[in-house]
């Protein structure tokens, strides 16, 4: 383990808690909405994000042990799950009708009869829908996605020597605390683009239990409630997203049907 107290006091470790925390509540919080195009009987998402909360505190355990390099193959990780995440919601929404209710494509993956395909394949489908182009258009202003990516894949496959270092936490090596700040950078950004995508294509996702818990009750909901969010969302998006990505906040509220802060 790396002792520097430097480098066991970084912000990373917190902020990936508490990413990992909203992964967790979304999980739950998701479970009862069904998904259509599948045979699936409850909401095949909840499990994706349970899968995303325990990634994000392996990334959390293995970087607090020192293995920035392995830290980096599971946020590779990561960002696969957001795409392949935002990739069947998408699919399924453009190909789901009466005449063809179960999608195939997705229905043999959950069922283990075929991949899905390539993240060359899903990544370019997501770029190209146009029920989330707004948010794609900034998302991708910038080249910082490509970047990432490359970085995720340098670590992978050692593509250079420091990186075979970075995976050694006995060594003293100069700098690591630089690469947490860059560490800490990716991870936002994957957060920011899943979230962002997530709430054009499924904002109901983000609702708070306030209008299904008057239902259950016997309760005439209030107004519009079925657009609150979540406090774990709201909270979420004021300490990752506006903070970050300023840009990202705006253009979410701005286009949503749910009710921001």
């Amino acid at each position: 383990m790396v002792e520097d107290k430097e480098y066991q006091n970084h912000p990373v470790f917190s902020e990936l808690e508490r990413l990992g925390s909203f992964y967790e509540s979304l999980a739950h919080s998701t479970f009862g909405f069904a998904t259509v195009g599948t045979r699936a009987i409850c909401n095949i998402d909840t499990y994706v994000f349970s899968s995303i909360q325990g990634t994000l505190e392996s990334i959390r355990t293995i970087l607090q042990d020192g293995r920035i390099n392995d830290a980096y193959a599971l946020l590779r990780k990561y960002y696969d799950s957001a795409i392949i995440n935002i990739y069947t919601h998408l699919y399924l929404q453009d190909n789901v009708s009466i005449q063809n209710f179960i999608v195939k494509q997705i229905d043999d993956w959950m069922q283990g009869k075929a991949r899905l395909p390539e993240f060359r394949i899903m990544s370019p489908y997501i770029r190209n829908a146009t029920s989330v182009a707004p948010i794609t258009a900034l998302l991708y202003a910038d080249d910082r996605y490509k970047r990432l990516r490359e970085r995720c894949n340098d670590h992978t496959h050692y593509n250079f020597y420091r990186n075979v270092l970075l995976n050694d936490n006995e060594i003293a090596l100069p700098g690591r605390v630089k690469v947490l700040d860059q560490f800490s950078k990716d991870a936002h950004d994957v957060f920011t683009l899943h979230l962002a995508y997530m709430f054009f294509a499924n904002g109901q996702y983000m609702m708070s239990s306030d209008y299904v818990d008057s239902l259950e009750c016997g309760i005439t909901p209030e107004a519009d409630s079925q657009y609150w969010v979540a406090p774990f969302v709201q909270e979420t998006f004021d300490d990752t997203v506006k903070k970050f990505r300023p840009d990202i906040a705006a253009a979410i509220k701005q286009h949503t049907f749910m009710r921001l802060a």
